[in-house]
């Protein structure tokens, strides 16, 4: 859903997490970033998905 595609991306922009490489397929958004920024790139995604 490109909806949701977007306001990851948009999540990550916002702490400045750079996006190293994107793979999507219809059910599922994947995307590598720098290891020492994963942790925050998980909270991030989780705070604003209200996941947890």
């Amino acid at each position: 859903h490109p909806g949701v595609a977007a306001r990851m991306f948009g999540l990550l922009a916002e702490k400045q997490i750079n996006i190293e490489m994107i793979s999507t397929s219809p059910i599922r958004i994947s995307c590598v970033i720098r290891k020492g920024r994963a942790r925050e790139a998980v909270k991030v995604l989780h705070q604003g998905f209200d996941i947890d």
